[in-house]
């Protein structure tokens, strides 16, 4: 048989070991190709357990199983484990007439044929991890240095392989280990128990949640703009047995009209202007787990149509396609839209508003749940009294009482974003009532408190900063005019005049 000439053989042997990341099949490869090139006979790879301290055939060609099972050495012991324990390779001549070799395998049955023997160390860094080793038959004309030269290539090419695959291992170990991670994270930070609230209003959705979340079945979350209702999908999904499958979300609202039904569908290539590449779909990349559909209100009657049938059939074509595709998916949708009076109006299909409206979970507006304000705003005060580094404790007993008279017509959000912005003002360790909106301050929007006049208004900071004094010291006169930097006499005036009485502070 022709041999390989080096350049050839070597650039054979470098595909063979990029072509698989699994490592066995990758040796198999590297060895047939020697089986021509070196017009080798038999070949075997060994690897050394640490662990057991033990030299085996991990990879062989032209051995059975069964001598594949016999070929163990220890270190030192025989050839190779000379090779091991010295980390230099040996070339013998003819096998028969070497001591040494042991031929653990039983393999080799002379009949008149005589064999040479190469082993070579494969080395990581310092250490000898494995050993390569070659029969091929005694030829006179042969060189031994310029075989042991090849096969020594050869076992670098193997050695960095080998380390290229520990690599990858060791990323993808880091990688799964980081997904088990953020997946355990995002549970833990969904569970419907962890939501903020505990009016009768939200304990009754917290029943809902855990009524329907271990179900398949499609999901209605309605309530007003800023109500949470992602939230809750995020909840239903996390606790759902589908949990470590993908949660796919869409803005139905935020996608222009020509553009939802290639995003949720996906489209094929060449299907319409700037179409350059086929594209998956979100039905696609949600398989197995929940797709979110928020402002579902918003999409076109012909949108409607093919989104019924997904719901009906689980099954879609691309935009200009014609593969049907399968997709399990569970549906949650979200809208603050009233999908009655939509249906009443032909902008909204009757049969998909049934098929959407199977368990619906309708959100209170914060203004119906005051109870929760203080817990939600003490919530966004540590969020972001943490995320900004400040030491701000507490919110002012008349800070208390602006968010609790307002009437918060952009529900939870409009609450966050006014902690929030208080956060960023406030300089101490107390968010006074004037580091909170102006919407909140005068009550314009809200017609909750009336206008005032700056003699009025002075009045009314004076008051609060004498009352969140005396709820500092407990009462003492003595130390809250100190802390406010005036006199006993002029502060008990002040205290008196509106109508502050410090022993309500004892």
């Amino acid at each position: 048989m022709k041999r390989l000439n080096e350049t050839r053989l070597f650039f054979e042997i470098s595909k063979a070991l990029h072509a698989h990341l699994d490592l066995k099949n990758a040796l198999y490869n590297v060895l047939n190709i020697l089986e021509e090139g070196m017009e080798m006979e038999r070949g075997t790879i060994t690897l050394l357990n640490l662990r057991r301290n033990e030299i085996s055939i991990e990879v062989a060609h032209g051995l059975s199983k069964t001598a594949m099972r016999k070929g163990k050495y220890r270190p030192g012991e025989g050839i190779t484990g000379s090779v091991f324990e010295k980390g230099e390779p040996v070339a013998i001549p003819k096998i028969s007439e070497e001591p040494l070799f042991l031929d653990r395998t039983a393999s080799r049955k002379y009949n008149g044929v005589e064999y040479s023997f190469f082993c070579v160390p494969v080395i990581k860094g310092k250490n000898v991890i494995g050993a390569l080793s070659v029969d091929r038959p005694f030829e006179e004309g042969f060189s031994l240095t310029e075989g042991t030269e090849i096969l020594s290539v050869v076992a670098t090419m193997i050695a960095t392989h080998v380390i290229n695959l520990e690599k990858i291992n060791r990323e993808k170990e880091k990688l799964k280990e980081e997904n088990s991670r953020l997946r355990t994270e995002l549970e833990n930070k969904y569970r419907f128990t962890n939501i903020i609230g505990n009016s009768n209003k939200m304990r009754e959705v917290y029943q809902m949640i855990s009524q329907v979340c271990k179900s398949n079945a499609t999901v209605l979350v309605r309530g007003q703009s800023g109500t949470g209702k992602e939230l809750v999908a995020n909840s239903i999904h996390y606790n759902s047995n589908r949990a470590k499958h993908p949660f796919i979300k869409v803005n139905c609202a935020a996608l222009p009209e020509n553009l939802i039904e290639s995003e949720l569908f996906g489209h094929e290539k060449g299907s319409f202007t700037g179409a350059i590449n086929q594209k998956h779909g979100k039905f696609e990349l949600a398989h197995k787990g929940t797709l979110f559909l928020d402002e579902i209100g918003s999409i076109s009657l012909d949108v409607q149509v093919k989104l019924l049938r997904a719901l009906q059939e689980k099954e879609f074509e691309r935009v200009g396609g014609h593969r049907t595709f399968k997709s399990d998916v569970r549906i949650i949708t979200a809208t603050n839209k009233n999908l009655e009076q939509a249906v009443d109006d032909g902008s909204f299909r009757g049969d998909l508003y049934y098929r959407l409206n199977v368990f619906p979970i309708f959100l209170p507006p914060l203004k119906e749940r005051k109870t929760d304000i203080l817990l939600l705003a003490d919530y966004f005060l540590e969020k972001y009294a943490k995320e900004n580094d400040k030491e701000i404790r507490r919110i002012s007993t008349p800070g208390i009482d602006m968010l609790m008279s307002y009437h918060w017509p952009g529900n939870v959000r409009e609450l966050e974003n006014s902690i929030e912005r208080a956060v960023l003002l406030c300089n101490e360790g107390v968010i006074h009532g004037y580091h909170l909106p102006p919407t909140l301050q005068t009550g314009t929007e809200s017609g909750t408190l009336p206008a005032k006049t700056l003699e009025e208004a002075t009045a009314n900071l004076e008051r609060e900063m004498i009352i969140d004094t005396l709820k500092n010291t407990r009462g003492n006169i003595t130390f809250a005019a100190q802390m406010l930097g005036t006199t006993v006499r002029k502060f008990s005036y002040k205290a008196q005049k509106y109508d502050v009485h410090y022993k309500d502070y004892r």
